[in-house]
């Protein structure tokens, strides 16, 4: 498995890799498939761009198989803060070191920034692999966003965690 930073030409295996994940676990996500799915793959190209943020991939075999995205807040009293957002590994990479492999890029990224000194994230609190990889990393809950997201009538709850890196 080799975990790199995504690439403007990465923008269209980048878009299939989304919209599966969508798909599959719309729960886990703010965005929608709807939302996305008419969207160019530039846009995300362009997002690869971008100073305040980085995109990790994860492939196997040239496929790509897991992402996720880690963005600097950008205002000066909330720049000591990073955000991990759009984690997904594929099913068939699930349980094979591929979440943590991303995990660990993202908070090494992290810790390379001058300055910074939490790393939040959100994730559906009924997702307790995720909340327990995040935990081996040292992240803990500090809140819960009771109906964070309503898909079909039915609302799920998000569980808000942290790691303090000073």
């Amino acid at each position: 498995m080799e975990i790199r930073l995504l690439r403007p030409d990465d923008a269209e295996i980048y878009k299939e890799i989304r919209l599966e994940g969508l798909k599959m676990n719309p729960e886990a996500f703010g965005s929608s498939y709807e939302e996305e799915a008419g969207r160019p793959p530039e846009v995300y190209g362009e997002r690869f761009k971008a100073d305040n943020s980085f995109h990790f991939g994860a492939f196997e075999n040239g496929k790509l198989i897991g992402v996720v995205s880690l963005v600097r807040e950008t205002g000066l009293k909330v720049n000591h803060r990073t955000n991990i957002y759009a984690m997904y590994v594929t099913e068939s990479g699930r349980q094979n070191g591929v979440g943590k492999g991303l995990v660990g890029k993202a908070l090494e990224k992290a810790r390379s920034w001058d300055g910074v000194e939490q790393i939040h994230l959100a994730v559906m609190s009924e997702n307790i692999p995720a909340k327990k990889l995040y935990a081996s990393f040292g992240f803990e809950v500090y809140g819960k966003e009771r109906h964070a997201l309503k898909i079909d009538g039915k609302y799920y709850d998000e569980d808000l965690m942290a790691l303090f890196l000073s």
